[in-house]
């Protein structure tokens, strides 16, 4: 039985790992996980350790918001570089989070550890920060891309396919879209999707509480799992349909508000269309303005970007995000040009990632 440590700290990391676990059991079996992930997954993987520590300990969204867990990361950094000594570790599994992982890569070097290191979704390098390319490539042995364009950034990366194909179960089929189409608007069912994180979720919510008031129809509150029990930070939620499985509201919805991240190009995969809001705090909008040069900000239209394509949806930012604008892209929406786009976004992403990545972590 294979022993792999794994960062994994950001939810997404964590749905993403959890593919990868699937994958690689109905393959190859047993195995074991140490590091930083989701506790629950000890018990759906009947796993002999815990995590070192939780991946909900590290949870944070922008600059500000990162700095106190500082002390905290370099000494997680520590014991695991002292684990990699203590015991038996087949391979080490460092997923997203680029504050962190490049770091522990560099202390493993550091220490002269030997165990193959691979890297899972690479840092987006192709937004800012380029310099770290050729530290990224001297210090991890497997780049497993998930992004087609990351070849252009970096000489060793292996396109694995995307996480998303893997989640996503459904997608809307042709009369689905009809469906969509041919409805009133006091027939729709509408999906608020504010984020996952605390501070994403306050600035969000207060708007997307009034938005919902211009919606008759059905108004779903998606939720992520481990939010289920702290209902109070999204505040007065009469009205809404809380549910907390995100492919399956976005299949089931007519249109969706999405807090920039992940879900807008589960919301584009799915086939539903949707608006992208993002508020943030001011300091970390400069910072990124000095730094980010990207025409967008989701995932989708990014994509749609590299690829020299128009943009799939809206996004408003900042001040932009108000009721007013974002029940005007509701009105003006383009269905046509959403729906013809959707169909390059699943070719261009060719096929899923979690059984090629299980089968680098069973081979190495």
């Amino acid at each position: 039985m294979k022993t792999f440590l794994v960062c994994a700290l950001e939810p997404s990391a964590n749905l993403h790992l959890k593919e990868v676990l699937k994958a690689y059991k109905n393959e190859y079996k047993e195995f074991d996980l140490v590091g930083i992930y989701d506790e629950n997954l000890c018990e759906e993987f009947s796993l002999n350790s815990k995590p070192l520590y939780s991946s909900h300990e590290f949870s944070a969204m922008g600059f500000i918001e990162i700095l106190p867990l500082i002390f905290k990361a370099k000494k997680a950094i520590k014991e695991l570089v002292n684990l990699t000594f203590s015991q038996k570790i087949d391979a080490i599994l460092c997923i997203d989070s680029p504050a962190f992982n490049i770091p522990f890569a560099k202390a493993l070097k550091k220490a002269n550890s030997k165990i193959k290191r691979i890297y899972y979704i690479l840092p987006q390098v192709w937004a800012w920060k380029k310099g770290r390319i050729p530290i990224i490539e001297s210090h991890f042995d497997i780049l497993a891309s998930i992004l087609p364009f990351d070849s252009e950034f970096f000489s060793k990366s292996t396109y694995v396919g995307h996480p998303l194909l893997d989640e996503i179960k459904e997608f809307k089929n042709q009369d689905d879209i009809n469906n969509i189409l041919s409805k009133k608007d006091d027939e729709k069912t509408i999906a608020f999707l504010p984020g996952s994180r605390r501070s994403e979720i306050k600035r969000l919510m207060p708007i997307f509480k009034d938005l919902s008031a211009k919606f008759n129809g059905e108004k779903i509150l998606c939720v992520p799992e481990f939010n289920l029990k702290k209902l109070e930070i999204y505040g007065d939620i009469s009205g809404f349909k809380i549910q907390s499985n995100t492919p399956k509201v976005l299949k089931n919805s007519d249109f969706a508000f999405i807090c920039s991240g992940t879900a807008t190009l589960e919301a584009a995969l799915v086939g539903t269309p949707f608006v992208l809001a993002y508020k943030a705090k001011a300091i970390d909008i400069f910072i990124a303005k000095i730094f980010v040069k990207l025409k967008h900000i989701g995932l989708a239209n990014i994509f749609l970007d590299f690829a020299g394509k128009d943009e799939l949806n809206p996004e408003f930012l900042q001040d932009e995000v108000n009721v007013k604008n974002l029940y005007q892209a509701y009105v003006d929406y383009d269905y046509k040009g959403f729906f013809d786009k959707i169909s390059f976004l699943k070719t261009y992403l060719k096929f899923a990632s979690a059984k090629n990545l299980a089968k680098i972590l069973y081979e190495i």
